[in-house]
């Protein structure tokens, strides 16, 4: 895919090279403009499509708030019955010395073209009393139903169920009519004992069939009732769905909030509302296909496309007329700034065209003649920058360390003492050969220990039986970038100033880790310390130890550090009278390979 990219990218760079300004102004212009176009043109198109969807979703809405207060209306009259029966019947009889049966008729009469049936039944199954039908099947037992399990279950609620063929009751006309069967547990008084029973009320399923049917919509979008579990109380092809001729989604949209919802079904995007039914967790579901939306949309997109060519076509020939115009003039430019790339010296250039064109073509013998002068103050510049980077790299070298320790050498060779000689020299060579370190300011950690190391050995030699030094070296630092010759000063610093009056008992000590993902180097001396004041004095510059200088001094490298890495690295020194001191570099963790790989080293300031 990159690659392709890659080739397109290279096939528009060449068309770009060798087309004309005039081709290429007006091709890009009516291209921009074309996108442009196109652009808003669909963003329109959808905007439409958007409006159609929510007007069509707020219509589902609309269908289904009706479809439940009908239905919310029969389920409330349903339960009104149920109430009746209990609070007005069923609570104010002794079952032992009545019979409910007449009110129980009057009941069923008053609702039979809701209802199927009615009874009340004895905690363990037996029919006390029930209208119109009285005697149940031999061969059912109440208790086993699924309306008598959840009414004893949770006595406080009513149950509906999902629909079902009422098979309770022996029906001399052999009917077998649908019912949705509402179920309450009840308390049944006998000779001042109450026991418990569930009052049945079995719904005609027709009733709740017939509101759905009632409700009409456009096109292919229909109505169907699922329980809170997802099974189909009603769809208008329930018959073909239980054939298994087709399938409906409504395991998964009894999982759905209510409002609309777009899924993909067999197939087909479909644009789903959903309306919870109370007191019954039944779901009603709405469906229209995208099919019968989308079809709205084909005349608005065959008019947006006709319109939208017809502005690029008029967008296209502006384009033509008006890079004409333009590029002429630039033509001619274009033919004056090659005789000038051939070397000829003296080119009549035409002055014509817009205001900035003529300006460009006042423009550009002057701008040849500012280009030769500065490369030539470019290149005075960088000969005098180099220049400096070589000075200031030669005045990092004390050279009375150097005379120092040439003096010793000679001393050593003169008293034959060839190994300490010889062990001089080494050290001051790596010495020397860590400190140019091929012009670059920056170094690996471990360069600039082993610089350390040896300037620690020439000085150890000199200043014989004066102090010991350590060097303390996490490994995983060595890799890490260091600016060039900063240890160095702390520690000259260390031996001048701390270590003079010692004999002997003096230490030195050189410690690099790695602390909350930055780098520390510490060098730490036990020697007579100073007071917090005159630490920072030293710091600043402010303050000389014992009115001497210190090399490139700790100023320098702690505004080395800064300038490089930025204000919240450098120095930091820690002492206290006759505690010591310790002088601490902190940096941030960069590895050297890393640093070097990088073509332009931000951290590195020449």
């Amino acid at each position: 895919m990159f690659k392709k990219f890659n080739f397109k990218l290279n096939q528009f760079k060449n068309w770009y090279k060798l087309n004309s300004i005039k081709k290429v102004i007006s091709t890009s212009f009516t291209a921009i403009a074309a996108i442009g176009i196109i652009t808003l043109g669909g963003i329109l198109y959808l905007r439409y499509i958007e409006s159609t969807e929510k007007i069509i979703s707020k219509n589902n809405i609309l269908f289904i708030d009706q479809v439940n207060q009908n239905l919310d209306n029969y389920l409330r009259n349903m339960m009104k019955i149920s109430n009746a029966g209990y609070y007005q019947v069923i609570k104010k009889t002794n079952f032992s010395t009545d019979d409910i049966s007449e009110e129980l008729n009057l009941l069923y009469e008053a609702n039979k073209d809701s209802l199927v049936s009615i009874g009340v039944f004895s905690e363990y199954g037996q029919v006390i009393a029930a209208q119109p039908l009285t005697q149940v099947k031999n061969y059912v037992d109440p208790r086993q139903s699924d309306w008598f399990i959840k009414a004893k279950s949770k006595s406080e609620n009513l149950h509906f169920s999902t629909p079902h063929v009422q098979n309770l009751f022996i029906d001399p006309d052999y009917k077998y009519r649908w019912v949705v069967s509402l179920s309450r547990a009840v308390d049944i008084t006998n000779n001042g004992k109450i026991s418990s029973g569930v009052l049945l009320v079995d719904m005609n399923f027709t009733g709740i069939e017939q509101l759905f049917k009632n409700v009409s919509m456009d096109n292919s979008s229909y109505i169907y009732l699922i329980d809170g579990e997802g099974e189909i109380i009603y769809h208008p092809r329930q018959q073909l769905i239980y054939a298994n001729l087709i399938d409906e989604n409504n395991i998964v949209a009894s999982d759905y909030e209510d409002g609309n919802h777009k899924e993909k079904f067999q197939g087909s995007n479909r644009v789903v509302t959903v309306k919870t039914v109370g007191y019954t967790g039944w779901k009603i579901v709405c469906v229209t296909p995208m099919n019968d939306i989308m079809y709205s949309y084909r005349d608005m997109g065959i008019f947006s496309i006709f319109i939208m060519l017809l502005f690029i076509t008029i967008i296209a020939f502006s384009n033509i007329f008006v890079s004409t115009r333009i590029t002429s003039p630039i033509t001619e430019l274009e033919k004056s700034v090659k005789k000038l790339e051939n070397g000829e010296s003296d080119i009549e250039i035409l002055v014509d065209g817009s205001y900035e064109v003529r300006h460009l073509a006042k423009a550009i013998k002057s701008m040849v003649n500012q280009m030769h002068l500065l490369m030539d103050n470019i290149v005075e510049e960088q000969e005098a920058k180099r220049k400096s980077e070589l000075n200031a790299l030669q005045a990092q070298i004390n050279p009375h360390f150097l005379y120092n320790t040439l003096d010793s050498i000679i001393w050593m060779i003169e008293n034959e003492n060839y190994d300490g000689a010889i062990k001089m020299v080494t050290a001051l060579a790596k010495l020397f050969r860590i400190s140019l370190s091929k012009g670059k300011n920056v170094i690996s950690l471990k360069d600039e220990i082993e610089h350390v190391r040896n300037y620690l050995t020439i000085q150890s030699i000199r200043y014989k039986n004066k102090f010991e030094y350590f060097i303390e070296c996490d490994n995983n630092t060595l890799t890490l970038c260091s600016l060039k010759l900063i240890i160095q000063p702390l520690v000259e610093n260390a031996i001048k100033h701390a270590m003079e009056f010692m004999d002997g008992e003096g230490e030195i000590t050189v410690k690099t880790y790695i602390k909350d993902n930055d780098l520390f180097i510490d060098v730490i001396d036990n020697g007579f310390g100073m007071t917090q004041e005159n630490a920072e004095g030293i710091l600043n510059g402010t303050l000389k130890i014992n009115g001497k200088g210190s090399g490139i001094g700790l100023k320098n490298v702690n505004e080395r550090i800064k300038i490089c890495f930025g204000n919240n690295y450098g120095l930091s020194i820690f002492s206290e009278l006759d505690e010591g001191t310790t002088v601490r570099i902190h940096m941030p963790c960069i590895l050297i390979e890393e640093y070097f790989n990088n073509g332009d080293n931000k951290y590195e300031k020449k």
